[in-house]
């Protein structure tokens, strides 16, 4: 519901030109300036929108391993992402593997949370991808699929590593999710 304050406001963009976006909460209405799309207005970023890669490879004690993922706008658009990304195990075949995914914080970095992630072309998205590597019950994983929250297909990422349980961890996408030092 807008309040009578925000439908002032809307009513003063609307005769600017300007979008305005509501966010939530009392008097939580803003203008945004005219051609900047709204967060209503932009498309989920696709699959073939995104280049997918491990930014850097995250080592650690205690057979945990990791990496960060970039999650990169290829498109000429701007695009949107909000969530968990996807992840499967792949053999060398590309053959999918027995994966539990578990969202949230991981070994190396806390979870951003749900939250929306607007990117112009040539910017990018992180999540940080986690898992242990002790050889308990552990799978060789050649590959990692990736799928972009929001999207039903997918690219692999070459991840050749054990991963204990099939257990692979991951956070939300950010701008930038950063580990912990």
């Amino acid at each position: 519901m807008i309040r009578p304050t925000a439908r002032k406001l809307a009513a003063t963009a609307a005769a600017v030109g300007t979008a305005l976006v509501v966010t939530g909460g009392a008097g939580a209405a803003q203008a945004a300036p005219a051609g900047t799309p709204t967060p209503q207005a932009v498309a989920t970023c696709g699959t073939p929108d995104l280049r997918i890669g491990f930014l850097e490879r995250l080592g650690g004690g205690m057979n945990h391993a990791g990496a960060t993922l970039e999650l990169k706008n290829t498109s000429g658009h701007v695009c949107a992402l909000r969530g968990y990304p996807g992840v499967g195990l792949e053999n060398a075949r590309h053959a999918s593997l027995p994966t539990r995914t578990v969202w949230g914080a991981t070994w190396y970095a806390d979870d951003p949370g749900k939250q929306l992630v607007l990117l112009k072309p040539g910017e990018a998205a992180q999540a940080n991808v986690a898992w242990t590597h002790s050889g308990s019950d552990a799978q060789q994983a050649d590959y990692l699929r990736v799928t972009p929250p929001g999207a039903t297909t997918y690219r692999t990422v070459p991840l050749g590593d054990l991963v204990d349980h099939g257990e692979v961890h991951i956070t939300a996408v950010a701008h930038k999710v950063p580990v912990r030092g």
